[in-house]
């Protein structure tokens, strides 16, 4: 069984307009898996209850808390930012959307199931403030629940953007072993998550990070991801698995340079899956995480559903969505939201090279700390 949660309260999570994060991407993404035919006897929606004071502090401070609660800028705790400025009912939105990613973490303790938070994969947010869009860090308030049962406990992240709150979080703790694969810092938000972060003290070697060169496609994504993620699943034998499907690696996505297409980003959801299957019982965790191309996101997490059953994703996108899509957006999306890129010789080069050196420097790091990783 797959839990699918999802709220018309996660709409209330609004930065305004103007914000990249358009909630209209979740509404958007709700209505495609359901036209899909997705929501059957073998994926049941749940309406998640919102995160209490106690849940959240499980990662967050009482003084952070009440900061938000309080619904006024500052600062000092990351509110009022560009990234993530200050709205009215910010405290509840915020407490709707980790609760989705701590009631789907709940339901995997008492049983042997997966779920899918679409609003979940909000990354960035620290234990003391909010950062890159995000408020309440649902991702290791998932993880932390899921200690409840499990030991082993290992978090993969694709999206475009290193998940720096998530790591910082369990960067001492050798039961969650967290591996993130993203856009370099060097040109990416949050200028972080390079291969010398590897953790601390006993969590010495849970912490891996591949940043990936500007302009990476998807055979790069695939060589990358083939070299290291089957050999961390093989050494960790993770008991759960949480993701972190950001599909922010799409080629046209205003905030990020990289080139995979939903064909590359559904190659890694599918390999995740078949390793889930193979080493964690098939008990995934999926989270939404970022993308911000309206046409795309919708398309990568119902492809992501589909996979996550077992199906090939479909190859067109059902004609009643699409009039829905240009109704509310103003325009007619792709029939399949994809092209086949091309970047030149000398950017291929390029990339090639940079890729080479960062798995080099990557093995390099880890093998000194876990010699039979690599």
């Amino acid at each position: 069984m797959i839990y699918l949660y999802y709220s018309d309260r996660y709409l209330n999570y609004n930065f305004g307009p103007e914000h990249p994060l358009n909630p209209t991407r979740l509404s958007l993404s709700y209505k495609l898996i359901e036209d899909s035919g997705l929501l059957d006897e073998r994926t049941e929606v749940l309406e998640p209850s919102p995160a209490t004071e106690e849940e959240l502090h499980l990662v967050h401070t009482l003084e952070y808390i009440e900061a938000v609660r309080l619904e006024e800028p500052d600062l000092a705790f990351g509110l009022g930012s560009d990234d993530t400025p200050v709205f009215p009912g910010i405290f509840e939105a915020s407490q709707a959307m980790a609760g989705g990613s701590i009631d789907a973490a709940k339901r995997m303790v008492e049983e042997d199931c997966s779920a899918f938070n679409i609003a979940g994969g909000l990354h960035h947010a620290f234990p003391t403030q909010a950062a890159g869009f995000c408020v309440f860090n649902d991702v290791a308030l998932g993880i932390s629940i899921l200690k409840e049962r499990f030991s082993r406990i290992l978090y993969i992240d694709i999206d475009a953007h290193h998940g720096d709150g998530v790591q910082q979080v369990f960067y001492e703790d050798p039961s969650v072993l967290t591996f993130s694969i993203h856009e370099s810092g060097d040109y990416l938000f949050p200028g972080t998550g390079f291969v010398d972060e590897a953790g601390y003290g006993p969590g010495l070697g849970y912490c891996v990070n591949l940043p990936m060169p500007m302009n990476a496609s998807d055979e790069d994504y695939r060589l990358a991801f083939e070299e290291v993620v089957p050999k961390l699943f093989d050494w960790f034998r993770p008991q759960v698995v949480v993701a972190e499907l950001g599909v922010d690696t799409h080629y046209s996505d205003p905030l990020t340079s990289l080139n995979l297409t939903l064909r590359g980003y559904a190659q890694m959801v599918r390999r995740i899956v078949e390793l889930v299957e193979r080493y964690a019982g098939g008990r995934l965790l999926a989270l939404g995480g970022g993308g911000y191309s309206l046409p795309v996101v919708p398309s990568a997490w119902t492809t992501a559903l589909h996979l996550m059953r077992g199906e090939e994703p479909a190859e067109y996108l059902p004609p009643y969505w699409v009039e829905l899509f240009s109704n509310v957006v103003g325009y007619v999306p792709l029939s399949y939201p994809d092209i086949d890129l091309r970047i030149g010789t000398e950017t291929e080069k390029r990339v090639a090279a940079e890729l080479s050196s960062t798995l080099k420097r990557l093995k390099g790091v880890h093998a000194k700390i876990h010699p039979e990783l690599f």
